[in-house]
């Protein structure tokens, strides 16, 4: 392996200050639903109506659906197409970027999906530590 430069780690400690632009990016993927959204556009052949995401997307409201639409249509991860016809059709699509983050995300989902026994068995473990620790007496 090969060392890292000055360069390198001043550029990558400074992706942990709060004035740091690439926050902005990370905040809009760190978000639950960014998450869904991305992996269920991406797993289909086509784009998606709002309510087809809707239903796939079990728990999420249309509020939240329709705000985390917006925030991934502005950061230039999801394509927004209106069509003229009545009532008015819109369907949503990963953009070339959104594809590229989608691939990110359903690594993240995959891995999630792999190791749920684990993490499963260790929220458990720890749980019943919890439980089992003395706890202070009080007066």
């Amino acid at each position: 392996m090969g060392t890292t430069s000055r360069q390198d780690l001043d550029r990558w400690t400074s992706t942990y200050r709060r004035d740091c632009p690439s926050r902005t990016v990370v905040e809009v993927l760190a978000n639950k639903w960014t998450l869904y959204v991305l992996a269920a556009l991406r797993r289909q052949d086509g784009p998606l109506r709002f309510n087809e995401l809707r239903r796939l997307l079990d728990g999420i409201t249309q509020k939240m659906l329709t705000q985390t639409l917006r925030e991934l249509e502005r950061a230039g991860l999801v394509r927004r197409t209106v069509y003229a016809t009545v009532p008015p059709r819109v369907e949503y699509a990963l953009s070339d970027l959104g594809v590229e983050a989608g691939q990110l995300t359903t690594a993240i989902a995959e891995w999630s999906v792999a190791h749920v026994p684990e993490i499963a068995a260790a929220r458990q473990a720890f749980d019943l530590q919890r439980r089992a620790e003395p706890r202070p007496v009080t007066p």
